[in-house]
């Protein structure tokens, strides 16, 4: 019994101190379609900023599979300001090195890599900006990647 009440006390610690980051200013990650992901289906980021001033670390997370046959991944990613105006990036994302070996943190049947997008960015206006992700693949649908998530975090000295 005494075990069981320390794996519960340890647990419960780890939980809340992950959970008090808040370094974090916007998480989400979007589940991509078992049977392929199309190039025409844009994964669908909404941020409401409202402060002008902070700096902040953008990060691209990606889980795939084994059933990934590329070592990379490209990634188109567009972004609409409040005003109206349209930003394009190209992002690459090197998942694997060239024996096959897959670079990100392995859990289960996934695999789960970050990649910096942009450093020290400021929202150049308050309100609303959409991030429009799509994949940059030779190939219409690729099958393997599971998610994509968009991460932002507060830039601190």
């Amino acid at each position: 019994m005494k075990k069981y009440q320390t794996l519960i006390l340890v647990a419960t610690a780890v939980l809340l101190l992950f959970s008090c980051n808040s370094r974090v200013y916007y998480t989400n990650e979007i589940d991509v379609d078992e049977q392929g992901w199309n190039k025409d289906d844009a994964l669908q980021f909404d941020v409401a900023v409202d402060d002008t001033l902070q700096m902040f670390d953008f990060y691209i997370d990606i889980r795939n599979t084994a059933r990934y046959s590329y070592a990379n991944t490209f990634l188109f990613i567009n972004t609409t300001f409040p005003d109206g105006s349209v930003a394009y990036d190209t992002l690459e994302c090197p998942l694997a090195d060239l024996q096959g070996h897959w670079y990100g943190r392995r859990t289960g049947r996934f695999i789960d890599s970050r990649f910096v997008f942009r450093r020290h960015v400021i929202f150049p206006h308050s309100g609303h900006y959409h991030f429009a992700v799509s994949h940059g693949m030779r190939d219409t649908n690729v099958v393997g990647l599971r998610s994509v998530g968009l991460h932002i975090k507060k830039f601190n000295n």
